[in-house]
């Protein structure tokens, strides 16, 4: 199963080496993978520029999966589950909990090889794996991402689309956001970051994963959009499997987050069990943080958590090995915890005092957001084809 981070990996690596080149550009006829009983699901990514900027490198990232429609399999399947996680649901939560089961009983297809039209032009963009994601990068002219951003009138966020068979009216959509080099960074967590899951109890944890309306934490969408406005990028990375990708992005939408690019785990019932969901976030979110750094090697990060789990470690580690990209550590503190204690003692060495913020109420945010902008200097609030 090839993971995210090992992607974002290859792509730090091979920098400019012919991955995603014009040799993965389509010049001739080609036949789409995707059957009529088969769906695909674009996850939002990043283009970064080429070092010689005369291209952008587009990250594509997506799924192909057979819906399991209303079967006596997936009745089975719901109730077993119901059964197992031990809850009791009224009746709106057991919808609710069938609704965001679903893409965890999809039957994955594997080794499809997958096609995507950008503008006028069509790329490979690799075979889907047993899990069915599928990922590649593809490179495309400056000039006619210029061009398409232009048209598109997006706000940086260029549009794209899976190849489907002659006949197939479906539209399968995705979209990469071209960030530039230089500028502000933001990667928030999700789960008790910007939305209220209670995750270290874990009874109320699956209730607000599976079968409760998710909550935002209050205020915090404001004091995103008060960094959105001055010119930053958004970067959602959480222990949340892919399987939610489509309740996550609902829920930003909804609650007007700025929007950004999703980083979710790899999960299947085949290998794991519901109580893993959020467990090993450790290595998995240090990985993704150590690519994107890797990425986009001029840009200054604003690392935004909590402190209900690993967020404080795996930060206080991140801006120690880089000091000079990490210009902040936000910490939610959902446990009560002072700011002078042994936990907190390395984030606190690890950034400037002006960087870093414990905080109970997103409302306390304000002075930290002015000051996390004037540490990262650049393009910040330009667009990045200018």
């Amino acid at each position: 199963m090839k993971h995210l981070a090992r992607f974002l990996t290859s792509l730090a690596i091979l920098g400019a080496l012919p991955v995603g080149c014009p040799d993965r550009q389509v010049l001739g006829a080609e036949t789409s993978p995707i059957r009529s009983d088969e769906e695909v699901v674009f996850y939002p990514t990043f283009g970064r520029l080429s070092p010689d900027g005369s291209s952008w490198l587009l990250a594509i990232h997506g799924s192909i999966f057979e819906p399991e429609a209303n079967s006596v399999k997936r009745a089975a399947t719901l109730a077993a589950m119901r059964r197992g996680l031990g809850l009791e649901m009224t009746s709106a939560e057991a919808k609710t909990f069938d609704r965001r089961m679903r893409a965890f009983l999809v039957d994955h297809e594997r080794g499809k090889r997958m096609l995507v039209r950008v503008g006028s032009q069509t790329y490979v963009v690799g075979r889907s794996e047993p899990n069915g994601h599928f990922s590649d990068e593809i490179r495309l002219a400056a000039a006619d991402a210029q061009k398409l951003l232009r048209d598109a009138g997006a706000g940086g966020w260029l549009p794209f689309e899976a190849l489907t068979r002659s006949g197939d009216k479906r539209r399968f959509p995705g979209r990469v956001q071209l960030i530039g080099p230089t500028g502000l960074s933001v990667v928030s967590d999700v789960d008790d970051t910007i939305k209220i899951s209670q995750v270290r109890d874990r009874k109320a944890m699956l209730a607000n994963t599976f079968l409760r309306p998710f909550r935002p934490v209050p205020g915090m969408a404001a004091a995103y959009r008060r960094l959105a406005a001055g010119g930053a990028t958004f970067h959602y990375l959480s222990a949340s499997p892919w399987q939610l990708y489509e309740f996550l992005a609902e829920f930003v939408a909804a609650e007007k987050f700025p929007p950004g690019t999703f980083h979710l785990k790899y999960f299947r019932l085949t290998d794991s069990t519901f109580w893993d969901l959020f467990t090993s976030q450790e290595e998995y979110k240090s990985k993704v943080l150590e690519e994107l750094l890797a990425a986009f090697p001029q840009r200054r990060f604003l690392l935004v958590g909590d402190t209900g789990e690993q967020d404080p470690e795996i930060f206080a580690r991140i801006a120690r090995a880089r000091p000079e990209r990490v210009v902040g550590i936000w910490l939610r503190n959902v446990t009560g915890e002072s700011g002078d204690n042994a936990r907190m003692t390395p984030l606190r060495a690890a950034v400037r005092p002006e960087g870093w913020k414990l905080f109970t109420e997103p409302g306390e945010l304000e002075s930290a957001v002015q000051e996390a902008l004037r540490l990262a200097p650049g393009r910040v609030g330009r667009s990045p084809t200018e």
